[in-house]
């Protein structure tokens, strides 16, 4: 039986009580780390929170919040940046916090509606039931546009 081994985060919508959990392959996450504050970049895309000095390599910090449209919510103790790669590109994903890792049999993923949770389908690999939980599976590699890849890479060489 083939699994699936995911890094499961939480985005929590702004001022929303409910949150929705999301889960990336594991072999697309380098580290999770503390957030720390990015240095702002000036004419950057508006879901680019910045960039940091990550052992001496120049990371892009992005939020997923914004770059979902979803209302942003101050950070807090629980918030994390989960380096990943994406098209090569090592990247920060700001999330409001980081649950567990776990695995998932292939059976228990069903191919994603047309839009769910303010995200297009594009975006989505499926959605994974455990019991009674609902867990949105993000393709990395398509969560932004040629262009928005282009500027992440300049960025990234920027130092």
């Amino acid at each position: 039986m083939a699994e699936l081994q995911l890094v499961v985060f939480q985005i929590k919508p702004g001022g929303e009580e409910s949150l929705q959990e999301f889960g990336v392959p594991i072999t697309q996450v380098q580290e999770i780390i503390r957030l720390t504050t990015p240095t702002k970049i000036p004419n950057a895309p508006n879901f680019m929170e910045g960039i940091i000095n990550l052992r001496g390599k120049v990371v892009p910090v992005i939020d997923l919040k914004k770059r979902f449209n979803v209302p942003v919510a101050k950070y807090n103790e629980d918030t994390r940046i989960i380096v990943v790669e994406i098209s090569g590109q090592t990247v920060g994903i700001v999330v409001d916090a980081v649950s567990e890792v776990l695995r998932l049999a292939e059976e228990a993923i069903e191919p994603p509606p047309s839009f769910i949770a303010g995200i297009a389908a594009d975006y989505l690999t499926g959605v994974g039931k455990i019991s009674e939980r609902l867990l949105i599976l993000l393709d990395l590699d398509k969560i932004f546009t040629i262009g928005e890849k282009k500027e992440l890479l300049q960025v990234g060489q920027a130092g």
